[in-house]
Formats: structure tokens, C-alpha cells, sequence
């Protein structure tokens, strides 16, 4: 027995590290978004709400396409579904340039929503695949540091997408918007998605080759699962919930950070810079999931979950009331607590679900839509009052509701437990 287990083991661990580059990835992309917004703001000169689209166009493709990626990944299993998503992505990234030679902003939120669209099958699939591959027991944990990786492309993605799409054209120094420095700017914006579009490749290349060994380590399954069936389950439900709040403050945050730290009133950055800067709040997830990633091997996760979220809910009635390097320095640090939220409502919702894993991870992903919903509420209060501070109140509401789900899981026990309890 000792030498099949430890090959098991062994498998599950290279499988594990496979899949992790997932998370990169779509982190990367994700991130993107941020300094895109300050872009299109600028280059098809538009208002803030017009300006996030961009969020809205990724993130509605989570609440379309969620629920179908899970039938998807019910039918095709993991390696299958994974390889397909990254291949629409790359699609998405060659739209892109043919939007922009048109100079059609609608092209470019088109293209946004059809990455956003392999990247939703790319998270229905992943999530329950790294849960699966161990022990239920350190499911959080392994969650966690798999999302730590995310972090690492959601640091790098907004420090190198500012870099390639806030300078040159309209954004060089003293530069006024004409044909020319328009042209300079929307090429620019060519060549982020299309170097993305490669990355995309390379990864689904990866991937095919280790493709056994992942089919190894969690078997395909063909079994046909209706996503529907996570709407029986009131856990699965709540998870959604929990989700759509997490991300939708989590997206509208972020996508307010470029603007928000170039403000005179806060830090009066130039704006590549304040750009460059969301790389830190990026940062703070990355490290924080990190250092989760160890503490949830001792803590309750509930616990964990609810002392962040309590602690991002005081951060934003912070940066709401005041202005200056105070509000920069704290809207900053929220990254830190947002770090173990995403994985660990994933898994909490998971031990608690009755519904199939598949469904239950079809309905959490498709919570997602947030992401698409809280930005733009946040987007049309910060229009009305002239400025973006108030808009931290839409996230700060958010991390109240989070905070009533995590003392809820801390009430209830995972299922796994309460069968446990009852056999004995």
C-alpha cells in the first residue's frame, strides 16, 4: 500500500502545481482591467461609467456563462475543459486589435467579454480541481496558495499594464488628444492583449502536455450534472451571495484605484504612476494569501474570514471620510484582507453544500457577476458626487454582508463533520 499512496500523492502534488499556473493567468488578465479603465477613459474620451464597462463587459460573462462552463466541465472533465477555455481566451485577445483598427470601444468591451467568457470555465473548472486534489481537510489552505499565485499575476498585470497603456500618446507629458496620439494609444492597447493572447497559448500548451496527469489525480468524470441542481441547495446559494459581494467590492476598488490615488485631493500622482501604484493592493492579496495559506492550517476559516472582512469594512468607512496620503495608505492595505476571502467562501460553501460539486462551483463562479454590478453603482456615485470617495461606501456594504456569512459558516459545521458526528 505505502508505495501506490505515495505515487498518488505524488501525482495529486504535480498536478497541483499544473494547475496553479491556471491561477496566474487569469489573475494577470483580470488585473488588466484596472489600468484599461484609466485608458479608455482617456483615449475614447468617456465618463466614469462609461469607463467601466470594461468591468462590466468581463464580469456579466461570469453570470451568462457560469452555469453553462459547469455543464461543460460535467461533460468534457477537467483537462478538457481547461484546454478549451484557454483557447477562447486567446480568441478574445485577437478581437481586440480588429476593434481598435475600427476604433470602436464597443469591439473592445466585446472582446473583454469573450476572454472573460474562457476565463469563467477556466474558474468553474480549477477552483473544485485544487480542492479535490489532497486531503478535504487542508482544502482551504490549498486554495489559498494556489490563489496566492492569482495575486502574483494580479500584481504584475496592473505594474506591467500601465507600463505598455498609460504612456506614450494621449498620456505623454503635455500631450493634447489628436489623430495621432490616439493612434500611438490605441496600439498600445494592441499589443497588452496581444501579448496576453500569446501568454494564453503557451499556457494551453502547458497543459495539454501534463494533461495526464491531471486526469490521474482527479479522474474524468462524463456524467452529465445540471448546474441548476446548486439552486436546491440553500449553502450553494449563500456562497453565491458571498461571492458577488466579495467581488464586486474587490472589482470596484480596484478599478477605482488609478483615478482615485491621481486625485489632488489624495495624491496627486501622474497617472502612470497611480496606475503602477494598484499593483501594491494587488500585492497586499498576494501576500496575505500567503501568510493564509499558513494560518488556516491552525484557524477555523470561518474565524479567518470574519476578522478580514470586519477589518476591509473599517478601511473603507476610512478612505470614505477622509482625504490625502491617510485614505491612499488605507485604501491600499484593504488588498491585505481581501487576500483569503475568494478561496476560503469557495471551500466554506463546498463542506456545506448538498448540491453536486460541479453545480455547487457553477452557482459560486456566477456570483462573479458582481464584479460587473457593484462597479458600476460605485461608477455612478462617484459621477454624481463629482469625486470617488463616497463610492466606498458600495464596497464597504459589501463587507458587511460578508462578515454576516462568515459568522454563519462559524455556527454551522461542514457536512463531511455533522456525517461524522452521526455515525458515531
Amino acid at each position: 500500500m505505502t508505495v501506490p499512496d505515495a505515487g498518488k500523492r505524488q501525482g495529486a502534488g504535480l498536478a497541483f502545481a499544473y494547475v496553479t499556473t491556471l491561477f496566474f493567468a487569469w489573475g494577470f488578465a483580470t488585473s488588466l482591467i484596472d489600468p484599461l479603465i484609466a485608458a479608455v477613459k482617456r483615449v475614447f474620451d468617456l465618463n466614469n461609467a462609461e469607463a467601466f464597462l470594461t468591468t462590466f463587459a468581463w464580469f456579466i460573462a461570469y453570470g451568462l456563462m457560469s452555469l453553462p462552463a459547469a455543464s461543460v466541465l460535467s461533460k468534457l472533465g477537467y483537462s478538457r475543459s481547461i484546454i478549451g477555455a484557454l483557447i477562447v481566451m486567446v480568441a478574445g485577445c485577437l478581437i481586440v486589435p480588429a476593434a481598435t483598427a475600427a476604433d470602436w470601444y464597443p469591439g473592445v468591451l466585446i472582446a473583454l467579454f469573450v476572454i472573460a467568457s474562457g476565463v469563467t470555465l477556466l474558474q468553474v473548472a480549477a477552483n473544485p480541481l485544487v480542492a479535490e486534489l489532497g486531503s478535504p481537510k487542508n482544502a482551504s489552505s490549498r486554495l489559498n496558495l494556489s490563489q496566492a499565485f492569482n495575486s502574483l499575476g494580479t500584481t504584475i498585470g496592473p505594474w506591467l499594464g500601465s507600463h505598455v497603456l498609460l504612456t506614450g500618446g494621449v498620456f505623454a507629458a503635455g500631450a493634447v488628444v489628436t489623430v495621432a496620439t490616439r493612434t500611438e494609444s490605441l496600439r498600445s492597447i494592441d499589443m497588452a492583449f496581444l501579448g496576453m493572447g500569446s501568454f494564453f497559448a503557451l499556457v494551453a500548451v502547458f497543459i495539454f502536455t501534463a494533461r495526464k496527469k491531471i486526469n490521474a489525480a482527479a479522474p474524468v468524470t462524463t456524467n452529465a450534472v445540471s448546474p441548476l441542481k446548486a439552486l436546491s441547495s440553500p449553502w450553494a446559494v449563500f456562497g453565491a451571495l458571498a461571492i458577488f459581494l466579495y467581488v464586486g467590492s474587490e472589482v470596484a476598488i480596484g478599478g477605482m484605484l488609478t483615478n482615485f490615488l491621481e486625485s489632488p485631493d489624495i495624491l496627486n500622482a501622474p497617472i502612470e504612476t497611480a496606475g503602477k501604484m494598484v499593483a501594491l493592493y494587488w500585492g497586499g492579496a498576494m501576500v496575505g494569501r500567503f501568510i493564509g495559506s499558513a494560518v488556516l492550517t491552525k484557524v477555523r476559516p470561518g474565524v479567518v474570514l470574519a476578522c478580514c472582512t470586519v477589518a476591509a469594512a473599517v478601511l473603507c468607512l476610512i478612505v470614505s471620510q477622509i482625504g490625502g496620503p491617510t485614505a491612499a495608505y488605507a485604501v491600499l492595505s484593504i488588498g491585505l484582507f481581501n487576500s483569503i476571502m475568494f478561496p476560503t467562501i469557495f471551500t466554506l460553501t463546498l463542506e456545506r453544500s448538498t448540491a453536486p460539486t460541479s453545480a455547487t462551483s457553477g452557482l459560486l463562479v456566477f456570483g462573479i457577476i458582481g464584479g460587473a454590478l457593484l462597479p458600476q453603482v460605485a461608477a455612478h456615485i462617484a459621477d454624481a458626487a463629482g469625486r470617488i470617495q463616497p463610492a466606498f461606501i458600495v464596497p464597504m456594504l459589501g463587507y458587511v454582508g460578508l462578515t454576516v456569512f462568515a459568522i454563519a459558516c462559524i455556527r454551522t459545521k461542514p457536512r463531511a463533520e455533522v456525517t461524522t458526528t452521526a455515525s458515531h
